[in-house]
């Protein structure tokens, strides 16, 4: 039979004692094992957020600087031409080339039409 002894509850010897430590432990090794996995999954997450969070970031300033370039490229207007007394003095001497019956009136203008546009 069991013996009740001062301050122990019946029931509870040694082996009773262990055996509910036993179970305790195994408890918290579960869940704490649990807790564990959970928090490394949280932190593969978070990391894999900030990965292609940080790789959507990259794309989009490439695609600024692509874009930047391409603006740059076909924004940059050709330079003017190397003064405007250079135009005048070429059309003056299309004119006396003209005049002189070197060229044809359909010639004169053709080369005007090529100067001016330049």
């Amino acid at each position: 039979m069991l013996r009740r002894g001062i301050g122990r509850p019946i029931g509870r010897g040694l082996v009773g004692t262990m055996a509910r430590t036993a179970v305790i432990a195994g408890t918290a090794t579960a869940v704490s094992g649990g807790v564990a996995r959970r928090q490394a999954g949280r932190a593969q997450q978070a990391q894999q957020a900030q990965a292609y969070e940080q790789e959507q970031q990259q794309e989009a300033m490439e695609a600024q600087a692509q874009q930047a370039a391409a603006q740059q490229a076909y924004a940059a207007p050709p330079p003017p031409p190397a003064g405007g007394t250079d135009v005048v003095s070429q059309l003056t001497q299309l004119a006396a080339l003209r005049d002189q019956g070197v060229l044809t009136e359909a010639e004169f203008e053709a080369q005007k039409a090529r100067i001016l546009a330049s």
